[in-house]
């Protein structure tokens, strides 16, 4: 049954992935103003529709069983190189969980915000990308992930919203990562040659949740967002930082380039967002990712 706010049925929102870090913060911010009902392939509670997103017939089935009034897509495999050594899992759930949600969203006429990343880009740009500018991805998640925009881009209804160097609480992160190595006295060797934005997931739950009204209110919403925390910083200067809001300035912090990791994937040098456009249309602006970060670091501690 739906809840009922001041008199008025509550609009509900389905939120794939709702397990993860992005779709728990969603969840809970969203829940304040809307029935929220959650789909994931990792479902331990009765708000939950279970179900893998790579089958058709059981998504299309949940979504027409929840006819929601707009579908959040925060499902995905982002594990860049898990992606890169593993493709068909990745094509699976990337591209083929996209279009059935996709084509469940069609199924109903209402509106999909699919989330994307900086990572369809290349990394070649000097300066912060716009939604103008031409993806060309490196590895096999990015390839992934813009095939599911390209799915999702055939809807009459749609918001296609990228972010970037996502960290919160339900997922593995950069920084938990290096907190975590940190305690167990392992030596940081991290890359300086990579510059992004890093993305608190409760601040993207935030813009999201003030995008809401745009997507449910505009008839001709078919548009693309980049939406991050302000500012950029080296994959190494960002490890600082966490070590220095942390307390732990004495640890072990080695700089290294990218070619000396010899990770499976590329990634893109340069990928930090422009969210000009996100600002104007919605109204709504970021903090800067030390702001953001140091919030996180404090509430874990």
């Amino acid at each position: 049954m739906v809840e009922k706010a001041k008199g008025k049925k509550r609009k509900k929102i389905l939120v794939t992935g709702s397990s993860g870090m992005l779709g728990t913060a969603v969840s809970r911010k969203l829940a304040k103003n809307y029935a929220v009902i959650g789909l994931d392939n990792r479902a331990d509670k009765l708000s939950v529709e279970h179900c893998d997103i790579a089958d058709s017939k059981k998504t299309l089935e949940v979504i027409r069983g929840v006819r929601p009034a707009v579908i959040i897509h925060t499902a995905a495999w982002t594990d860049v190189d898990g992606c890169e050594t593993d493709p068909g899992k990745a094509n699976r759930v990337n591209i083929t969980g996209t279009e059935n949600v996709a084509c469940g969203a069609a199924s109903l006429n209402i509106p999909l915000l699919y989330i994307s990343t900086d990572f369809v880009f290349d990394g070649k740009k000097k300066s912060s990308y716009t939604e103008v500018d031409l993806p060309n991805p490196l590895n096999v998640y990015a390839k992934s992930k813009l095939e599911g925009e390209k799915r999702v881009a055939r809807l009459p209804k749609y918001v296609i919203l990228r972010t970037s160097w996502l960290f919160g609480e339900n997922g593995t992160n950069f920084v938990d990562t290096i907190l975590r190595k940190v305690k167990s006295g392992e030596k940081l060797n991290v890359v300086d040659d990579q510059f992004g934005s890093p993305t608190y997931a409760k601040d993207l739950a935030q813009a999201i949740a003030a995008l809401i009204g745009y997507l449910i209110e505009t008839d001709s919403a078919r548009d693309i967002f980049h939406v991050s925390n302000k500012g950029a910083v080296s994959w190494f200067d960002y490890a600082k930082e966490i070590l220095r809001l942390a307390g732990n300035t004495d640890a072990a912090l080695t700089s290294i380039k990218t070619k000396e990791l010899k990770a499976p994937a590329k990634r893109p040098a340069f990928s930090v967002l422009d969210n000009s456009k996100f600002e104007k249309a919605i109204g709504f602006t970021m903090r800067p990712w030390q702001t953001a970060l140091a919030e996180y670091i404090h509430e874990k501690q």
